[in-house]
């Protein structure tokens, strides 16, 4: 028999978070963001969850490859653009499109003899201050790329740093906003300015593209909870009681003793640890659902193993259903709880964990 730990993967939620995006900016194409292998929900998974998006964004040049193989026949976005020179005869093969975000990629496509069309997205640092040309360079970077015979196409495109929090007093979304209107004054093309947090709470900057990530998969990018935009959770992590201890007020629980009982209480040990992607910082309370009940992890998360409180829940027992986020539970206020966000308890995901799909 199998370890009882399982992620269920549900295709339709899937395609109703795009859904979501897509009704949040009516006007513009959409690209389904599935970089980190999908959120960590599987890249073919996804590539079916999102039949309907306009293109994929990914920053894997060999998972780019693989969607072709995989059979997808619509638009492909690197959002890192391309990391050598010899990457550009694989992605004209495969009609990758890819970002430009500094001088030398540029010169590497003015040295790239192709015949075939080539589509860039023009990357403006707009105050994010990752990747991308300042606003005052951008014209120059922009005609570079439109002097080059085999780039068909440029579309302007930044990143937001505080979509969720719009008015941060460091880098406003307005300031962002201002930055990339000046930079691209009286340039020609498409635009692409949304992330998740833009598509939910300013669909009026929602140009020609949007490129959701959290939100097709069920969290929050902020600003409200995933359920308060109509997200569904698309990964559900389950497992199960393996073993359970009375332990008397004074004893301790875990590695480190981090946690000592007040009380009587009843312990139920879980077949999931941080080998398997949960987190070992998680402290103590970190919400856990038992057989519908709510309560609460105690100690510290070992590496196949962690602890629940079953005090409260009648009846729980070796082989009661342990929920730990998805369905039921969101990923949010379990990562919040443990101190992180959604996106890297999704992309945590173990390989040892058996992941099945749902409708």
């Amino acid at each position: 028999m199998p370890r009882p730990i399982v992620a269920s993967i549900s295709i339709s939620a899937l395609q109703h978070n795009l859904a979501v995006a897509r009704a949040h900016a009516p006007g513009a194409k959409a690209w389904g963001v599935v970089k980190a292998n999908a959120y960590g929900h599987g890249l073919e998974r996804a590539m079916r969850g999102f039949a309907q998006a306009d293109g994929l964004a990914l920053i894997e040049v060999d998972y780019a490859v693989r969607l072709r193989e995989l059979g997808w026949k619509k638009p492909i976005l690197l959002l890192e653009g391309f990391f050598d020179a010899d990457d550009l005869p694989l992605l004209a093969r495969h009609d990758i499109q890819f970002a430009v975000h500094c001088n030398e990629q540029i010169a590497m496509l003015e040295a790239f003899a192709t015949e075939v069309g080539l589509h860039a997205h023009l990357k403006m640092n707009s105050g994010m201050n990752r990747l991308g040309f300042k606003p005052d360079v951008y014209r120059a970077a922009y005609e570079r790329l439109k002097q080059i015979a085999s780039v068909r196409s440029v579309t302007m495109m930044t990143h937001f740093a505080n979509a969720d929090d719009a008015g941060n007093p460091d880098l406003s979304l307005q300031e962002q906003v201002k930055r990339f209107n000046v930079g691209t004054q009286g340039l020609v093309g498409p635009k692409s300015l949304c992330n998740s947090a833009a598509d939910l709470l300013h669909g009026e900057l929602a140009f020609d593209w949007v490129r959701p990530g959290i939100m097709l998969y069920g969290g929050t990018p902020g600003g409200g909870s995933a359920a308060d935009f109509g997200l569904r959770p698309a990964m559900t992590l389950e497992s199960k009681i393996i073993g359970v201890q009375d332990i008397a007020p004074g004893e301790a629980v875990g590695y480190g003793s981090r946690f000592v009982a007040d009380k009587p209480m009843k312990v139920g040990v879980v077949a999931c640890g941080y080998a398997d992607g949960y987190p070992r910082h998680a402290p103590n309370g970190t919400p856990v659902v038992v057989d519908g009940v709510k309560t609460g992890t105690i100690g510290r998360v070992s590496m196949d193993m962690m602890a629940v409180d079953l005090t409260g829940v009648p009846g729980a027992g070796i082989g009661s259903r342990v929920l730990l986020w998805g369905e039921g539970l969101p990923i949010d206020e379990v990562a919040f709880a443990a101190g992180t966000i959604g996106y890297e308890l999704m992309c945590a995901l173990a390989p040892r964990v058996a992941v099945r799909e749902v409708a």
